[in-house]
């Protein structure tokens, strides 16, 4: 069974346009999520799927010369650039990380690719009751599914926009859930890289690190952020 990664990125965010290349600790927002991935992934099994509009050429100037994956396809509907950002891969099931997910947690993307591989679900997902902190949703979509469900999914700018949306609100016995209950204080928190702060947050927090990022899971993480000063 073929699995991989698509990171969905867009240059020109609305809240904080360019944060794609933002650097943290010497390295770009990109470049983080793909060194987390790689702990557990291939190189050649992670593709960054941005748009076909001119300013996402940044994005894709940067990943030809960091030697990454790269798909282009449509901006508003992300649905459509994802899955055939994993399906021109060959990939069996794709997991979807958003571009602003710096704090993947290494450990439980492992845990969630082997009951991936093990089991013969549609979809995995720790978003669900957001359990998880806000930038370390995964989600494992089972391609063949997905592509079922695509005419539905197009039919709806909701659906479009929001890749999984569709799932959550359609859920059958093929679905498969994970929950924090290991650290449930930590639920919903916000580590995703979404505006201004958020950024300042995120680089008080690895200004912290003591070693290189992909060091640190859950409970670090949350172990730093309870100390801040926000």
């Amino acid at each position: 069974m073929k699995i991989g990664a698509v990171i969905l990125s867009r240059y020109n965010s609305m809240r904080l346009p360019g944060k794609a290349l933002m650097m943290l600790n010497g390295k770009t927002v990109i470049e983080t999520i793909v060194e987390r991935l790689t702990q557990v992934l291939d190189l050649d099994d992670i593709v960054i799927a941005t748009s076909v509009e001119d300013t996402d050429n940044p994005i894709v100037e940067f990943a030809h010369n960091k030697g990454f994956n790269i798909y282009r396809g449509s901006l508003e509907n992300v649905a459509e650039r994802f899955y055939l950002a994993a399906k021109k891969q060959d990939w069996d099931y794709a997991i979807r990380i958003n571009g602003d997910n710096v704090f993947v947690d290494i450990k439980l993307l492992q845990q969630m690719i082997d009951v991936a591989k093990n089991n013969n679900y549609d979809f995995l997902s720790n978003v669900k009751d957001r359990t998880y902190p806000k930038g370390m949703s995964i989600e494992i979509v089972n391609l063949n599914y997905y592509k079922n469900l695509l005419e539905i999914i197009n039919s709806s700018e909701r659906y479009k926009e929001h890749v999984t949306l569709y799932l959550y609100e359609n859920e059958n016995i093929k679905h498969y859930y994970f929950y924090n209950t290991k650290l449930p204080e930590a639920a919903g928190i916000q580590l995703a890289l979404d505006t201004k702060e958020d950024f300042e947050r995120t680089k008080k927090i690895m200004s912290k690190f003591a070693e290189n990022h992909t060091k640190y899971n859950l409970k670090d993480i949350f172990d730093i952020y309870k100390k801040l000063d926000l």
